[in-house]
Order: C-alpha cells, then structure tokens, then sequence
C-alpha cells in the first residue's frame, strides 16, 4: 500500500531563486530537503570540501592520532581490520594507504564471511598476535567486539576501534545501558557521549577523517612529528588537497555504497569524491570503471550503487573481499585488468544467483498462510548463499514495503540480514526481542548467537529452533504499527510539461548526487495517453506518447515488465481503448503518474522525455 503526498514546505522561492541564480522550482526542491536558511542553502549548493567540521570534534580522535604517529614512529607493525562490505574495503584501503604513506608499517586483514562472520573476531585477533602485531586499528567495525578487544589486550596488543555502527546496549529498568569496548582509543560518532555535529558518517567517513587529522597534526600545525615523514624535504611535501583526494574518492564510493543519507557532511563528502574519480591515479579503479564501460563517462552515485559498488561487494560475497582490497592496491595495469575483469565476473554470477533466491523467496511468501498477517517478514532459505540475504531482504522489502530478514543455513547454525522500513529500528527492536527471551527464561543466555546493525540494516546468527521464537517476537512488538506499513511517496511539485526546458533539466544536476534522503527529485502531471510501444530484449522498456490536460505532448519511458504494465491497463480500462493506444488511435486511458524529466540524445538529436517511476 502507498500514499501520494506533495510536499507542502514553506519559503520565499522567488527570492532564494534570485539569490542563488537558480529557478524557483529548483529552491522548492532544496527546500523539500529540509533546507531552510540562507546558509543551509549556500552549504548544500557549494558542498564545500574545506567547510567539513574538523576530525578533532570526534570523540577519541586524539588519542587515536596520538597512538598511530607513536606506532608509525617506533617502526611498530599495525594491522587494519576491515569489513567484507563496500565500506569496508574503502575504509580498509584508506587507513591502510594512509598510514603507509605517513611511513607507517601496515597491512591489511578482513574477516571471510563464511568462516568468520561480520567484524573482530578471536581468529583474526589470535592471526595479528602471531603475525607480530603491535598495533590493530578497525574499521567499519569493532564498536560491538568487547571481548575481542579484551582478548586483544590480554594478549599484549594495543587496539583502536573506529566504527560508525550503532553502539550496543541493554535496556534495564533505568533505561539503556550502552556497551563499549575496552579500546586503547575508541572513534565512533553515535557514542552517546560524542558531540560531533553530524551522526550519519559511514565507515570511510571516519577513516577519512583520522588521516586528515594525522597529516593535520604533523604537517600543519605540527602537534607531532612523524620522524619517517619528517624525513622528507619541506619543499617535497604534497598539499593536504593533494594527499587527501585519493582518499576522498574512496570516502565518496563508501559512503553512497553503504546506503547512509546523503546530507550535510556525506553529500559534501560525496559530491566533491566524484568530481575526481577519473582524475586519481589508482589503476584498479580505473581498471573496475573500463570493465564496466564507463570510461569517459562522467561517474555519478548511480554508477556507483548499481554498476561499481555491487563489483566491489562482490568479491566479499561469493569470494573474499581481499580482491577489491588488492585490486586497489594494484601498481601493475595488467594486473589491475584481470582482477577488475574477475570481480564484474563474480557479480554477474551474483546477479544470477539473487534472481533465483529472490522468486524461491517471494514463493514461500506467496504459499504460507502465516506471513500474510505478519507484519515483519522472517523468511528462512535454507540453501541460499548467506551473503545475498541483505540484498534478497532488500528486494522482498520493495516489494511487501515491511521490515524483512531473510535466514539461511550456515555452519553455526542460521545467519540472516535484515532491511528495514522508514520507521522501525531494526537493531532496536533486535535488543528488545534478545532482552525478552532472557527475561521470559530467566536467563543470562541470549535468543542471538551475534547480531549488531543499525535503524535500517541489521545482521545476526541465531539458533535453527529460535526462528519461530523470533519471527514471533518481532510481529508482536509494539515497534511495527499499521501507519509505518503505508510507503509515503513525496511528490517535491506538480509540475505540469509546459514548464520543462533544456535549461531547467540542467539545473537539476546541481542537486546531485542524489541517493537517501536526497532523492532524485520528482513530478507530478495527468495525462493521456497517445501511443504505446514496447522494447527490450526483455520486453521491460515501454516507451509512450502522453499529452497533459493543456494539450502539451511528450515522449515518456517507463520501465517495467510488457505483462505488468498492459496488465494494469487491461484491468482499468477497456480492451478497444488499450488496443486503440497500442496502435496510436484516440482512447480513454487517463494516468497519474510521477516522473523526472531528462534530456535524451540519439545521433545527435536532444529531445526533452520524462521517465515514469510510478502510475495509477
């Protein structure tokens, strides 16, 4: 079920519009973004790389560049621990290349999914502790490793935890008691007691600012020296624009990869990263872009969560992860090509594998009674691939629009991912179902093996016989509500075609880059339909002729399987109307739809066409 609502803020467009040179309808959108003063609107417009807020306001970055330059210059062997996930890898090769450039002796460990599951585990602490480590710095994980930290403590090894991820808790009487790791030094923007201004900050987010502040504190305001890098000629240093870029492009992929909002310091992050994507010298991203057949092309945030991002999660699915890690690392092109090549390989075999997983998935749901008054959606695969739960979660979402986790056999028992809806705190409502059963059995045994996450994602592994126990547990909490279980499409302006232009289709890319919580914005008109045609080797491509109410005809597209969209036609409207339309003969089919605008080119010819992402 959806409802289309449109949004309704307030501001003085024609003056925001004469103040920043842009249309009215472009400060509408801005200001649907929850963008309201003058200032907030230059921020959002300019996206400026050198007014981020400095890494200093991170709770424990301090001690964290106090610990790493010591290390760097007591000629101390660091590991960085990653995560199997876009972010990280991204984070992963930020700390690492950042700390080897800063004459740090570094290297790289990540957990396999399989063997290890997500984060700091006991195998990886126990490999660092032969392998000599002195030092181990995380990233994109940690925040929930406890007794992994201990462990490496005990053994003599200092640990740094640099997460993004919610911090742990327990609800008592008193309220939440929140759980942190006995770090050397812990970074972690959502710690409850950390006043950093922006709380959205991915993985790489955060990697990217401890280096900023290590090459703050040794080169500009020489806090500490860095006995290596201080080695070199003054004269010989690189600005800090200049030795931040690569990492700011890695820091951009991450951060739109991992689905965070695109706000404040995430869209500065990620606006700017892009600008230079093509422009860094790293011949494996370069090798990942050619592979795709992108060189050239000017690389925005859709390239990356559809084309690039799913090649670097890749590897970490159905692999290891260290493939992306090591393609990055790549000094040799022809090195970085083969590699490139076997990741995009590994994702088309991904994409096979989703697809089926996905129909199995949505059959189960469509056959058993029980899930048709569930509002949480527990769907157990025994022999899906574990690593495409998250994705296959995802897509059953858009479809039912409810909070799912999809579980699948592994060798601990059950894994699962979980993908939320606007509304339900997934990792919540994960504490309150793990705080019951111990409350229910009078135990300090827990209803989950492992589990962490956030407000929209979250992941676990539980027993086989507590499915049902926690299937049940989520559709009885109060954390679900029928109002929660109705997708809210925002419409930012009933835009009738008349008003497109070339001129106001180009301004919309100043909005960019678009992903959560910056949406692409879009319209809404009714129209009439003139013709009807249908293309695609799959048949999924349905290219129309409409007309407004004023007479205005335009060219659309909307994609969508031929069945699906005739179908609903067929449904709403007569057989000789559809037909008529089918043959561009007059007819009675009237749409609503809501739709961006786009400028299309073929041999040389522009035409304005609007492409639908919903009708009715």
């Amino acid at each position: 079920m959806e409802k289309w609502l449109i949004q309704t803020k307030k501001a003085d467009f024609n003056g925001l519009g004469n103040k920043f040179n842009i249309s009215p309808v472009i400060a509408r959108i801005i200001r649907n973004r929850d963008i309201i003063s003058e200032e907030e609107f230059k921020e959002y417009l300019d996206a400026d790389i050198e007014e981020l807020y400095s890494p200093f306001l991170l709770k424990g970055m301090e001690e964290t560049v106090r610990i790493i330059v010591a290390a760097i210059n007591d000629r101390k062997k660091i590991r960085v621990i990653g995560d199997y996930d876009i972010d990280g890898i991204c984070s992963g090769y930020i700390l690492t290349s950042g700390i080897e450039r800063l004459g740090g002796i570094v290297d790289f460990d990540v957990p396999e999914r399989i063997a290890d599951g997500y984060g700091l585990n006991e195998r990886l602490i126990r490999k660092a502790y032969d392998d000599g480590i002195e030092l181990i710095i995380t990233c994109d994980n940690g925040i929930a490793a406890s007794s992994q930290v201990k462990l490496a403590k005990q053994l003599g090894i200092n640990i740094v935890i640099t997460d993004h991820h919610e911090v742990p808790f327990e609800i008592t009487e008193g309220g939440k008691i929140y759980i942190l790791p006995e770090a050397d030094a812990v970074i972690d923007q959502k710690q409850p007691d950390c006043t950093y201004p922006f709380k959205e900050l991915c993985g790489a987010g955060i990697t990217y600012k401890v280096i900023d502040a290590i090459y703050e504190s040794v080169y500009l305001n020489g806090t500490y020296t860095i006995d290596v890098a201080n080695d070199v000629k003054s004269e010989d240093i690189i600005s800090k624009e200049e030795f931040m870029r690569e990492f700011l492009v890695f820091a951009a992929i991450a951060t739109v990869g991992d689905i965070v909002d695109l706000v404040s310091e995430n869209r500065t992050i990620v606006k700017n990263g892009l600008k230079h994507i093509n422009d860094i010298d790293n011949k494996g991203l370069k090798a990942l872009i050619e592979a795709n057949e992108l060189t050239g092309k000017v690389i925005s945030s859709y390239h990356i969560s559809f084309i690039i991002g799913p090649c670097i999660n890749a590897g970490g699915r159905l692999d290891t992860a260290r493939k992306a890690f090591e393609l990055f690392r790549c000094t040799s092109e022809n090195e970085a090509v083969i590699k490139a090549i076997e990741l995009k390989d590994i994702n088309d075999e991904r994409k096979e594998m989703t697809a089926f997983y996905t129909e199995k998935a949505l059959d189960i749901l469509k056959n058993d009674d029980r899930y048709k008054n569930q509002n949480v959606i527990v769907v157990y695969l025994h022999d899906c691939h574990e690593s495409l739960a998250g994705i296959i979660a995802g897509r059953i979402k858009e479809i039912y629009y409810k909070p799912v986790f999809v579980l699948t056999d592994c060798e601990e028992g059950v894994k699962g991912s979980g993908r939320s809806i606007e509304g339900y705190s997934m990792y919540e409502e994960m504490v309150k179902a793990d705080t019951r059963f111990r409350q229910e059995n009078t135990t300090d045994e827990h209803l989950f093996i492992k589990y962490g996450g956030h407000k929209m994602a979250a992941g676990l592994s539980i027993d086989k016989d507590r499915i049902d126990i926690f299937r049940e547990y989520l559709n009885s909490s109060d954390g679900i509500t029928e109002d929660m279980l109705v997708e809210k499409v925002w419409i930012d302006v009933a835009l009738p075609f008349e008003y497109l232009s070339f001129d106001f289709i180009e301004q919309l890319d100043i909005l960019e880059p678009f992903g959560r919580a910056n949406e692409r914005p879009v319209f809404a008109e009714k129209c009439r339909i003139n013709r009807i045609r249908v293309f695609g080797k799959n048949r999924n491509v349905i290219s129309l002729s409409v007309r407004n109410e004023a007479g205005t005809t335009i060219d659309a597209t909307c994609f969508e399987e031929e069945v699906v969209f005739m179908d609903y036609l067929k449904n709403k409207f007569s057989e000789t109307d559809v037909d008529n339309a089918l043959n561009g003969r007059e007819n009675n089919i009237r749409l609503s739809i809501i739709y961006y605008p786009e400028i299309n080119e073929y041999r040389g010819f522009k035409n304005i066409r609007v492409v639908i992402k919903r009708y009715s």
